[in-house]
């Protein structure tokens, strides 16, 4: 798919020293040492890789030790690192570097800074995405819709605002929620780790989090124009987060490692510029209105609020877009308070005969089964009725697979019949009838 990216984003510029970090000057010495002390690094180039800082600021770190006589140098060049002059942590530098793990194993890549990322978060926001309909269109391509849907998720996407989107089974909600993802089609900066209050708070995950590919710099080139960024950030794609019935309220939490003494950030914050999908709504163990409850600070002022293990409270940027995707009628499952904070409601029903028909001859197409007028006549004079006429998108998918699975079986080449039909239907649905126990 060649979506073309809706937005610019502004990278990270790299720090030059120390300061620029924004971080204590403790604190990176002693990820320093935990680092050099967990992984037996002694070059610069190596440590430089690690830490995520420029081999310059990473120098003028290992002087900053070396001055407290935590660093001493080996005296031996490596011929492998370029010459580079080798260092070691010092028996005081050990005692530091054991010191500082038992307050906290976090090492490598240094954190940013909450306040930093702030900036950067403005810089990116989700909320910048103009989407036109060409690229909606192009990003959903795969799913026949009704024109008037387009109309309603174009500025609902653009908008960056929340979205519920709420209809009977099996229509293509998680579908539609996943080509909206596809249709941002630009890159973010995310940080491999924040620091607020002293504490690390890691927030890569690559489970989440896709690497983009960058631009490779030409070695012999003098002007060296790309990945100019600061590498405590990892370039991605925009994250999306798709969570189900496990969803519970704990997941928006930050999450304490009380063995690494560390944080991991909540999925609300993995997914900061991108896409949080909340599916199936209402089959959660917490009732629906509580969990948007707990959204309601957060998608009227785009920040939300977390707590450290001390009980301490504060704040974190809030830059999501949240799809909301149900089976159930709005007014089941909310108040009008808790409606009135989603911004966009759009109603995604199922297809008429003629959309229905374009679907299965499109499924068919695509899964080389050929079609047969007489079975299509069969389902949907014979069957559909006894369902009140109630088309699905999902319904053309079964049934063709349904046929395949028995041609297969059956060792015969795919074809479609009234009586295949029959068979497919019977697996559709569920016939009402009492079993004994």
């Amino acid at each position: 798919m060649n979506v073309q990216p809706t937005s610019t984003v502004i990278a990270p510029p790299p720090p030059r020293s120390m300061a620029d970090t924004g971080l204590s000057m403790v604190m990176m010495r002693d990820i320093l040492l935990k680092t050099m002390f967990r992984m037996n690094l002694d070059v610069v180039s190596e440590i430089s890789r690690v830490i995520c800082l420029p081999p310059t600021v990473t120098q003028e770190l290992v002087d900053l030790a070396r001055g407290q006589k935590l660093l001493e140098a080996t005296g031996t060049l490596h011929a492998t690192s370029g010459n580079e002059m080798g260092y070691q942590l010092s028996d005081a530098g050990k005692a530091r570097a054991l010191d500082a793990l038992s307050q906290s194993e976090y090492y490598g890549a240094m954190p940013i800074p909450l306040e930093e990322y702030g900036e950067q978060v403005k810089r990116q926001s989700i909320r910048n995405i103009r989407i036109t309909r060409e690229q909606l269109t192009s990003a959903m391509g795969h799913l026949i819709l009704p024109p008037d849907l387009l109309a309603n998720l174009g500025p609902a996407v653009t908008s960056g605002r929340s979205i519920l989107m709420y209809g009977p089974p099996g229509n293509g909600k998680s579908s539609i929620s996943n080509g909206i993802r596809d249709a941002l089609g630009d890159k973010i900066y995310i940080p491999r780790a924040l620091e607020y209050s002293g504490q690390v708070i890691t927030v890569f995950d690559p489970i989440i989090h896709t690497k983009a590919e960058m631009a490779v710099d030409d070695p012999s080139s003098l002007r060296r124009t790309s990945n100019r960024f600061d590498n405590r950030y990892v370039y991605c794609e925009r994250p999306t987060v798709v969570t189900g019935g496990e969803l519970s309220l704990d997941m928006l939490d930050l999450t304490y490692n009380p063995t690494a003494r560390t944080y991991q950030a909540p999925l609300q914050l993995k997914s900061a510029g991108g896409v949080f999908i909340v599916d199936d709504l209402g089959r959660q163990a917490e009732p629906p209105q509580k969990l948007v409850n707990r959204w309601i600070v957060p998608l009227e002022e785009s920040r939300d609020i977390l707590a450290l293990q001390s009980g301490e409270k504060f704040e974190v940027p809030f830059d999501t877009l949240v799809i909301f995707s149900t089976n159930f009628h709005p007014n089941e499952i909310f108040d009008k308070a808790a409606l009135r904070r989603i911004f966009f409601k759009i109603k995604i029903d199922g297809p008429g005969q003629e959309d229905f028909l374009k679907i299965f001859a499109m499924v068919a197409r695509k899964r080389k089964m050929p079609l047969d007028e007489a079975s299509l006549v069969h389902l949907l004079k014979v069957k559909y009725p006894t369902i009140d006429n109630v088309y699905a998108n999902y319904q053309p998918i079964f049934l063709i697979d349904q046929m395949i699975a028995i041609c297969e079986f059956e060792g015969i080449p795919y074809q479609m019949t009234p009586e295949l039909i029959d068979r497919a239907w019977s697996n559709m649905f569920v016939r009402e009838e009492a079993i004994e126990h």
